[in-house]
């Protein structure tokens, strides 16, 4: 099975904004348009969907990105299904469906993979509190790269600079390597806003201003670095935000007297006419909707003229309910015929014009020709070459907990492997495997009596799928005895294998060796010793190893690094050791973690001495006589091996120092300890222990683990058996 990271995974941008109305799906597809421009393949996904900001109908970001950019991204998760799953603090399912709607981004129209997915973080609104937090959860679980997108106006720099500084604290500060920098929508007031660029992308890819980021670095300091750019400064253009009389007919439900060119014809302005028509002419110009009682024949018969005059007015509002009669309409007939837009409204003028004034800026999802606009305006004022030049540096690229575990389930699915569970009727296993057998993570086998399965799931409320195998171990024990005399054969007769096949792990461990079964888990009620036994003394250890060692996955908040060897070798020499780095080196990489490896110590590099340093730093040389294509280093204390700023410090020529995804301990005492010490302590969700390099996979739970440790292990098992064939 080819792992994960064989191919390289896009990058992920996630626009983050910093309010309502700050035209994210304009950056999104101004930035998508412009990355297209200089050869760089963008998919977009939006993971969540905003009610209040959307209204009914399908999502309008994803349908502007189908339709102007020919992409097809995934419908986004219903705001009510995500708002359910957060009320019951079921955040990692949450954010394994969004990895699976990342998964389906990345196939784009051609079914080429893309170079990176522009994701559309949440909006900010008075209903959904959630934003920030949610937006840093979707940072970690996609691994993100943060691009702000805020608005605001050149007069009030201190606010834009304090605005962009706190919604950047939720992802690491301005400063952080995660963090690239932000693209300003709709900037008032810029110092020369006539230099604006043609519409075509990239024609003013270096006009951002200078005297800008001078006033925001004068109000955060935090802004004052190399890291944090500004990728995009796009003046307000009331030509871009304009929208169709259609949509004012809809966002006020009106009625035509006469829709006319109400498709085409553009809202630039507003005119409340409430004075006689001499002394409202100025109102009666292009793009203007006069707002108007229907009662107010003067008002129309001035926009009747003005039409035939030549001026392209947007159209004619009537307000209060009041309609023109029918001599009137004929008066004004030959400026109909000319396209003029005529809607009326049961409200008075004042509401009217307060409604008005509170539709939204979003384009609507029919309005082509206007995303199409701004998807090349916004194009062009973005900094491509900074951004190109940047995507591929000072970023280390991480496997987050919810990618691991959706990825767990992903290939466990396409593995389509026979699993066998000795300990048939423990609850949390018949619960694992019912949960495997309806997902299709694996195809479970419970050994245990139909009837004692059957009642423990009447007794916890588990609904048996009607293909989960159940197998009564007393049916099949006989026909091992002589398979496992012969197997050991010297060490074991008839009466005594007959004796240890009475242990069901034993019986399990049998059925995989006769390649009956593809793989094995055990250990919600059996200790280690009492699964890993039978797997030494039936499976053995594969023919490229002398021993089997044993890793953790853990999941981390940000992300998922190994742990070797925690569970198995009590006090390996150094060429043990050796061999359990490289063990867990080639798990981590068919896992999709890019294998950088640490062998932990008390001490770094040189500076210690003793015996047990001794023996980490001979392992490591081995490890790299034997592997190096792979980064590996040692001695690491852990804190040098996992903190950016401590391994710079204290080994700072390591390729390793500071960025480890694989931690060996040098000892049993050490990794057992730090596993569940991290376990426990920080709440971190630890998977395995996973056995490695015996023949067949048999894999050992902890006692303590729960239903989802259990899905997690028997989907683990799938995926080795499978990487195995």
């Amino acid at each position: 099975m080819t792992p994960r990271n064989a191919h390289p995974q896009p990058q992920v941008l996630l626009m983050v904004p910093t309010s309502e109305g700050v035209g994210l799906t304009s950056a999104s597809l101004g930035l998508i348009q412009a990355l297209d421009t200089i050869g760089l393949k963008a998919g977009f996904l939006k993971p969540f969907r905003q009610d209040e900001l959307n209204g009914p109908g399908p999502d309008r970001s994803t349908a502007l990105v189908g339709t102007t950019l020919g992409l097809r991204p995934p419908p986004p998760l219903a705001q009510a299904h995500m708002e359910r799953l957060l009320r019951q603090d079921r955040l990692d399912v949450l954010m394994e469906q969004v990895i699976d709607l990342h998964d389906q981004a990345m196939e784009s129209h051609d079914g080429s993979r893309p170079d990176l997915i522009v994701v559309e973080g949440l909006v900010p609104t008075s209903h959904g509190t959630y934003a920030t937090s949610l937006n840093a959860q979707l940072a970690h679980a996609l691994n993100a790269r943060i691009i702000l997108v805020g608005s605001g106006d050149m007069h009030d720099p201190q606010a834009l600079a304090e605005q962009l500084d706190m919604h950047a604290r939720a992802f690491g500060g301005v400063g952080s390597t995660r963090t690239l920098g932000c693209i300003l929508m709709r900037m008032r007031n810029l110092p020369d806003p006539e230099k604006a660029p043609a519409l075509a992308p990239g024609t003013a890819s270096k006009t951002l201003d200078d005297e800008l980021l001078a006033e925001l670095r004068r109000y955060s300091p935090a802004l004052a670095t190399d890291r944090f750019h500004l990728i995009g400064v796009v003046p307000y253009n009331p030509a871009l935000v304009a929208p169709r009389v259609l949509d004012v007919a809809r966002a006020l439900g009106a009625e035509f007297l006469n829709e006319g060119d109400a498709a085409s014809r553009r809202v630039l302005s507003t005119s409340l006419c409430a004075r006689s028509a001499a002394n409202a002419l100025h109102a009666f110009r292009p793009g203007s909707l006069i707002v108007t009682s229907g009662d107010r024949d003067d008002i129309v018969l001035a926009s009747a003229l003005a039409t035939m005059n030549g001026v392209p007015m947007a159209g004619v509002l009537l307000t209060n309910g009041f309609m023109p009669n029918d001599s009137m309409v004929e008066m004004c007939r030959p400026a109909l015929k000319t396209g003029m837009p005529v809607l009326a409204v049961d409200t008075d003028s004042f509401t009217t014009a307060k409604h008005l004034a509170a539709m939204g800026n979003d384009i609507p999802m029919d309005d082509l020709e206007r995303a199409e606009q701004v998807t090349r305006f916004v194009a062009g004022y973005i900094d491509l070459e900074w951004l190109k030049d940047h995507l591929s540096r000072g970023y280390a690229r991480r496997l987050s907990p919810s990618a691991f575990r959706h990825q767990l389930v992903k290939l466990a699915q396409q593995a389509d492997k026979r699993i066998i569970l000795p300990e048939g009727s423990e609850p949390r296993t018949v619960e694992a495997a019912a949960i495997c057998q309806r997902r299709g993570i694996a195809r479970c086998v419970l050994l245990a009596r139909r009837e004692e399965v059957e009642e423990v799931a009447r007794n916890r409320g588990i609904e048996l799928p009607d293909d989960l195998e159940i197998i009564d171990p007393d049916r099949i024990r006989a026909r091992y005895v002589a398979p496992m005399v012969e197997r050991r054969s010297g060490k074991l007769n008839a009466l005594t294998a007959e004796a240890q096949l009475q242990d069901s792990v034993v019986l399990g461990t049998m059925m995989l060796a006769l390649d009956e079964v593809d793989g094995l888990v055990s250990g919600a009620v059996h200790t280690t010793a009492n699964t890993v036994r039978p797997a030494f003394q039936l499976i053995k250890s594969a023919p490229d190893y002398r021993l089997v060692s044993s890793i953790f996955f853990m999941l981390l908040p940000e992300q998922v690094v190994v742990y070797g060897d925690c569970a198995v070798n009590p006090d390996p020499d150094a060429e043990a050791l050796a061999e359990i780095a490289l063990q867990s080196a080639r798990s981590a990489q068919a896992f999709g973690i890019e294998p950088r490896v640490a062998m932990i110590s008390y001490s770094t590099g040189e500076s210690g001495s003793g015996a047990d340093v001794e023996k980490v730093r001979a392992a490591t040389r081995l490890a790299q006589q034997q592997a190096p294509e792979l980064p590996i280093d040692g001695p690491l204390q852990y804190d040098a091996a996992a903190i950016g700023s401590v391994g710079r410090q204290k080994a700072p020529d390591s390729p390793v120092a500071g960025r480890a995804t694989v931690f060996v301990f040098p000892d049993l005492n050490t990794g057992n300890t730090t596993y569940k010490a991290v376990q426990r302590s920080a709440r971190v969700v630890s998977v395995g222990p996973m056995l490695q390099g015996l023949n067949k996979p048999v894999n050992d739970l902890s006692r303590g683990a729960l239903v989802d440790d259990i899905v997690f292990t028997i989907a683990l098992t799938a995926i080795q058996a499978a990487q195995r064939d």
